[in-house]
């Protein structure tokens, strides 16, 4: 593990997995990893029981952000001490937004992609567990707090900004970089010390693609329930 992202999802984390990707520190663990694989999830429910293997976790990994990674930033700067941090910060009102039509959204929104997850949760225990994983991270983290079905935009941009502050003031500066994708590559590239690519820096907007990966998954598994389902009846 070369690279530890410390930034909190929907802080531009898909830019940072392709970006480093492309500066040869892939591959890239990030929480698109999961969502491919529910079989992951034990793993990291092992962890956030207090029993991680992050060499198993993360074998033939050279990188993680986003979530679930950057949940346990300070056990993994802690199990790879040559590991550097990367710690992606965000205007809070913008992130704030963000969760509310992303990951809140998904929990406690009156929207349809809360819909679907919870009707594919009752057909797909891999999906349950995953959703309460994800549930549990985020009540344990602060940043979704007591009054979680009133969504207070000023209070979460708070907290994350306390989050920026936390990481920080917990890893020492010389192993930490604060950056976005509207910083560029160049300071990227001097933190890692590789060369600056000719390509632009990629950008991705992965809140346009949040609910629809969502809705998508979740229609094709309740869709396969309802063929199995059907299955007798047509023999």
């Amino acid at each position: 593990m070369k690279i530890i992202g410390a930034g909190l999802p929907r802080t531009a984390t898909l830019t940072q997995k392709i970006s480093l990707e492309m500066l040869g520190f892939g591959p890239c663990y990030h929480m698109v990893n999961i969502l491919s694989d529910m079989s992951l999830v034990q793993q990291w429910q092992d962890a956030f029981d207090g029993g991680a293997d992050w060499e198993k976790i993360f074998d033939g990994f050279q990188a993680t952000v986003d979530w679930p990674g950057a949940f346990f930033y300070q056990e993994l700067a802690g199990a790879f001490p040559d590991a550097k941090v990367l710690l992606s910060e965000r205007d809070g009102a913008a992130w704030a937004r963000s969760m509310h039509d992303t990951i809140w959204g998904v929990f406690y929104g009156d929207v349809m992609m809360r819909d679907l997850s919870r009707a594919r949760a009752r057909v797909d225990s891999g999906w349950a567990q995953f959703m309460e994983l994800m549930k549990s991270m985020w009540h344990r983290s602060g940043l979704l707090g007591d009054d979680k079905e009133i969504f207070d935009a000023e209070a979460m941009a708070i907290k994350m900004e306390r989050h920026v502050a936390e990481v920080r003031s917990c890893v020492p500066a010389e192993r930490l970089l604060v950056w976005e994708p509207a910083h560029g590559w160049e300071p990227l590239c001097e933190f890692l010390e590789v060369p600056v690519p000719a390509a632009p820096l990629p950008r991705v907007n992965d809140s346009s693609m949040f609910a629809d990966r969502i809705i998508e998954g979740s229609i094709a598994v309740l869709t396969q329930w309802q063929e199995r389902r059907q299955a007798p009846a047509r023999q």
